[in-house]
């Protein structure tokens, strides 16, 4: 007993790590604790901000339909790069359902991944989201390209890429919607 009341900052310790080891533990903990560091993401500075050279980009649905990126230019935009096994990518996800719910008419949703469109569906059935999810056919335009998960843009209607966030995020945080109406009003 006395070495329990001594060493218990070292046990929990020792069983957290424990927990991170064993892969069916390590993704929820990863998950959650990427739900509480996630922030509302910042707007680029109007003089940093980039425009993507071309909206020449291939895409196709979970149903291997084509989908052209052309067809929103001129739109305001949101586009997700992630993965079903990337913790900052699930954790994000409740979010983006909650702004999807809100904002699905007056903005272009593109979530993309190169996963199979089976394993992306049921990533998407199990946890009930209705997220426009597409895989890619050809490469992004340059200014869209990332080596990591999750990378987030937010393209203005002109072009202009507004928000370029990587890592999870609280894409429904109130300052964000603001930064959604002034865009779409724009």
């Amino acid at each position: 007993m006395k070495f329990l009341k001594k060493n218990w900052s070292n046990l929990l310790l020792i069983i957290f790590i424990v927990l991170l080891i064993i892969p069916q533990t390590r993704t929820p903990i990863q998950v959650a604790l990427n739900r509480i560091i996630a922030f509302s993401p910042s707007e680029v500075s109007e003089d940093d901000r980039e425009k993507i050279d071309t909206y020449n980009w291939g895409l196709v649905d979970l149903d291997q339909r084509p989908v052209s990126f052309m067809q929103s230019k001129g739109e305001v935009i949101i586009v997700n790069l992630w993965a079903t096994w990337c913790p900052p990518c699930i954790a994000e996800m409740p979010s983006f359902q909650d702004l999807y719910n809100d904002y699905a008419e007056k903005v272009d949703f593109y979530f993309v991944s190169s996963e199979e469109a089976q394993k992306l569906q049921n990533f998407l059935n199990k946890h009930d989201y209705d997220l426009p999810v597409f895989i890619p056919q050809t490469m992004p335009p340059s200014r869209l390209r990332s080596n990591s998960l999750p990378t987030t843009y937010v393209i203005s209607r002109t072009g202009e890429i507004v928000v370029d966030k990587t890592g999870a995020a609280n894409w429904n945080d109130g300052n964000f919607r603001k930064l959604l109406d002034r865009l779409v009003t724009e």
